[in-house]
């Protein structure tokens, strides 16, 4: 094992130095370049500040998983004072998964930055990301609690499985406000985050395809199993039809009706599924009500879209 993560690492290397000798000296350009003229509509700032609850939730998951740590190590600037994420832990995975998940995590970083660069933003939310709230999680989707109770940090499977429950979600919310927006700027963002966002999403969901119909240990369940009991939660608590599906759907459900494998998710058509911020609020809060905060967001998430919610909870 040793020699073939040394060998894995090796390589990895050898082709970056490779890939880096050809670049030219600048191969990218700003997300914003074209508009820089342009202003942000009123009617925009709030469509994109609220993805950053998702891209927080994400950003701290992927980078301590990865690496043990997160924004206020990375970049405490992003934080912007926000207190640090509860229960948050290096994951035991191996390389080739630690590698994925260390990309996906400053790919998040770079996600904050953007929304940030355009809006003003807010500061991180408390976020709970404790073993023991993906086992309550897990327990609600099987409709039991597993025994013993599901760790996402034990290993790359429970990780990727933990890892299906957060981007999905907010990818459904770039494609919901997607038509909302107003402005060139906005949406340019929006599509250039989606587009990654949906990439991370069909990775984990590839990852774990390829083990769909092996146990995951110690439990008497397949992997696929685990994604269609998660899917059919967020369903439930979305208050949606079908807007979620595991790796293996009814052949009804597949591709033209043709296949039961599900590697990516989409409607009749294939085209990816939106959702509404209080959609998302229902999910992520874990508690059906967009009012009532829970779930990785114990005391609710930012933002004037989720605080708006909250406060009309209290009148």
């Amino acid at each position: 094992m040793a020699t073939t993560s040394f060998l894995f690492s090796a390589a990895i290397v050898f082709i970056s130095l490779s890939v880096i000798s050809v670049l030219p000296p600048a191969y990218s350009a700003d997300f914003s370049a074209g508009y820089k003229e342009s202003a942000v509509p009123e009617s925009d700032l709030d469509l994109l500040e609220f993805p950053l609850n998702l891209e927080y939730l994400e950003a701290e998951f992927f980078l301590y998983g990865a690496l043990g740590y997160g924004l206020d190590k990375v970049d405490p600037s992003l934080a912007e004072g926000g207190p640090s994420p509860i229960g948050a832990k290096k994951a035991n995975l191996d390389t080739l998964t630690n590698d994925i998940i260390e990309q996906f995590a400053y790919q998040e970083v770079g996600h904050l930055k953007a929304i940030k660069k355009t809006v003003k933003g807010f500061p991180r939310p408390q976020l709970d990301l404790s073993a023991s709230l993906f086992a309550k999680v897990i327990d609600k989707a099987f409709g039991k609690p597993l025994n013993p109770p599901f760790d996402p940090y034990a290993n790359s499977i429970n990780f990727l499985i933990a890892s299906y429950l957060i981007p999905y979600v907010g990818l459904t919310g770039y494609v919901g406000a997607n038509p909302k927006l107003q402005g060139a700027i906005a949406k340019r963002l929006v599509a250039g985050l989606l587009g990654v966002e949906s990439g991370q999403d069909a990775v984990i969901r590839g990852l774990l395809y390829e083990h769909a119909t092996e146990n995951v240990s110690p439990y008497q369940f397949v992997v696929a199993e685990f994604t269609n009991r998660i899917s059919n939660l967020r369903n439930t608590l979305g208050h949606t039809d079908r807007k979620d599906e595991g790796l293996i759907v009814p052949i009804d459900f597949g591709a033209e009706g043709k296949v039961i494998g599900n590697v990516l998710a989409g409607d009749q058509f294939s085209v990816a599924f939106d959702r509404t911020p209080e959609e998302i609020l229902r999910i992520v809060y874990g508690t059906g009500n967009e009012s009532i905060p829970g779930g990785f967001f114990p005391k609710g998430a930012n933002g004037n879209i989720a605080k708006s919610h909250l406060q009309s909870a209290k009148l």
